[in-house]
């Protein structure tokens, strides 16, 4: 099998008009009769034997078997695919679309910093380095450098790699270090890196001893589908207690084409989150305007993380600006996201000076061992590495309670007047901070009224606390203290306005935490689920016509673009 083949097909009869295909072109009736070609597609069902059966029974192929959400990876055209629906149409069908990467390329002088700008380096004066915690990176694959290889007591620290192209593990024919794009190597090593950089004297990892467990599911340009990425996740959920996975980080992205519940790649991450493993979702990188969130960054259960930069001035917090890439909330269910920002603009990290990243930018890389990359990727990664030092800490954690920790001691971005610089939808509850984390005893305080055994089974779907009012302005209802009723607003960054763009030089300080009040004081309202009677934030655009089969293939709004050009 070839998973990177771009297939398409002739759709025919009413079909196509039907569900919204293209027609490639019409065959005349004295020319040989056009050959359809297949189409890549996700079947979901109640089973997979049934499924496969089914998809069987209609002559096409079976590509892949996905039982972290039932369903099946399928080859099928135009008439396969009528036929498909005709035998059941309780079937879901979605288009295997792409998915891209949410990191990209750095800019100025390096630093490697991110470890103290979060306390990280405080938290291994204690002990506290990730030892025994594994963390699994879904990503591009990772090239062999020590700090990758090795922790910081010289101990071989890969436990495996998982190649989604070849559905191998620790094969003679599948290079064990294997990325020759060189964002997963970029990634595993901010979360990881026992050695530390020029620049940095201490581990240029958040979590310099955690164990690694490496899932290649991209190809070497970087490029993959969802069924690559729901392959690698089924694989992660089903190999979790045989490498004690506890983290799993998703530094990439996909437009929303459905409500969070439908999309493939999200169920696969809401049934990981159900697993006991927490997921670490990237933003996305098409901010700044709000409802801009990608996929699996949608999912209200995960942690997902926007992106902060220290203005080339680690040392000196008081110009720490919000990166103007990051995306914004809320999600088009009405949930604020992202839930904390990280360090994620010029990001020092290894990466091979061979791979297509380095060639393509060979500015940014030090000719030796190390490249910078701005992106939600980096800042995912981060908090990756800092949900293993929690961990390590506190095994006893469930995912909720990781994240409700994690926001709890986050710091917002507030001006000279104690007010909000960023609004909730950019910056969640803030910046994170590792050492609060791992020092604080918070509970009960995220995913309150969610449910996600039932949102797996479909018996309850949520919306978030977002809503839009007559003028554009997005803003959040029930909130103690700040009821909406009575037509009260925040403003100065509380709320998007159409346009809105927030300016630099804002103070990252630790005199406004949520903590402390002002937003919440029960326990950040902004992550409990709020039952819906009237809709969502949905318009017209965003939401396929049934919810369940895409009318347009996902390839045509998920073109890649990696590169970030401002922070």
């Amino acid at each position: 099998m070839n998973r990177k083949t771009v297939f398409t097909f002739v759709a025919i009869s009413s079909l196509a008009a039907g569900l919204g295909f293209f027609l490639l072109g019409d065959s005349p009736a004295t020319e040989t009769p056009v050959v359809e070609q297949s189409t890549s597609y996700i079947v979901q069902g109640k089973s997979i034997a049934a499924l496969a059966d089914d998809v069987r029974a209609v002559g096409a192929e079976i590509t892949h078997e996905l039982d972290v959400i039932n369903a099946v990876g399928a080859l099928l055209n135009a008439a396969q695919l009528a036929e498909l629906t005709s035998v059941d149409p309780n079937l879901k069908i979605f288009p295997n679309g792409n998915v891209e990467l949410a990191g990209g390329r750095g800019q100025g002088i390096p630093t490697a910093e991110h470890p103290t700008l979060i306390g990280a380096d405080s938290l291994w004066d204690e002990g506290i380095t990730g030892l025994g915690v594994t963390v699994a990176v879904l990503d591009t694959g990772s090239h062999r450098f020590d700090g990758i290889k090795f922790d910081t007591n010289g101990n071989d620290r890969l436990l495996t790699t998982y190649v989604v192209e070849y559905d191998t593990e620790d094969t003679s024919s599948v290079p064990y270090w294997h990325d020759p794009y060189g964002h997963g190597t970029h990634v595993a090593s901010i979360i990881a890196n026992s050695e530390g950089s020029k620049r940095a004297k201490r581990p240029n990892g958040v979590a310099p001893d955690v164990n690694l467990v490496i899932i290649d599911a991209f190809d070497s340009g970087g490029q993959a589908t969802y069924l690559d990425i729901v392959q690698g996740i089924n694989w992660v959920v089903a190999n979790k207690a045989r490498f004690d996975i506890r983290v799993l980080n998703l530094s990439l992205s996909a437009p929303p084409r459905s409500h969070y519940w439908d999309d493939p790649i999200n169920q696969a991450v809401m049934a990981a989150w159900q697993a006991g493993i927490v997921v670490v979702a990237s933003a996305g990188n098409t901010g700044p305007d709000p409802m801009t969130i990608g996929v699996p960054g949608n999912v209200p259960y995960v942690i997902t993380v926007g992106a902060m930069s220290d203005n080339y001035t680690p040392a000196d917090p008081s110009d720490d600006i919000l990166a103007s890439f990051s995306a914004a909330g809320p999600t088009y269910e009405g949930f604020v996201k992202p839930e904390v920002v990280a360090p994620g603009g010029h990001i020092v990290s290894m990466m091979q000076k061979n791979g297509s990243l380095a060639n393509s930018h060979p500015d940014f890389h030090d000719k030796g061992t190390y490249f910078t990359m701005s992106g939600t990727s980096q800042s995912a990664a981060v908090v990756s590495g800092a949900v293993a030092l929690l961990l390590q800490a506190d095994p006893s954690l469930t995912p909720d309670e990781v994240k409700c920790r994690i926001m709890s001691s986050a710091k917002a971005a507030v001006a000279s007047d104690g007010s909000l610089a960023y609004s909730v939808f950019q910056q969640g509850a803030g910046m994170i901070n590792a050492y609060a984390a791992v020092h604080s005893t918070a509970s009960g305080c995220a995913n309150n009224g969610l449910d996600i055994n039932l949102d797996l089974t479909g018996q309850m779907h949520y919306g978030g606390r977002a809503n839009q009012d007559e003028d554009g302005n997005y803003y959040l209802m029930g909130l103690d203290g700040y009821l909406w009723t009575d037509g009260y607003l925040w403003t100065n960054g509380y709320l998007w306005t159409n346009g809105y763009l927030w300016t630099d030089g804002y103070l990252w300080t630790d005199g406004y935490l949520w903590t402390d009040g002002s937003i919440g004081a029960n326990g950040y309202l902004w992550t409990d689920g709020y039952l819906w009677t009237n809709g969502y934030l949905w318009t017209n655009g965003y939401l396929w016509t049934n919810g369940y089969l895409w009318t347009n293939s996902l390839s045509e709004a998920a073109s890649v673009n990696h590169w970030v050009e401002q922070e």
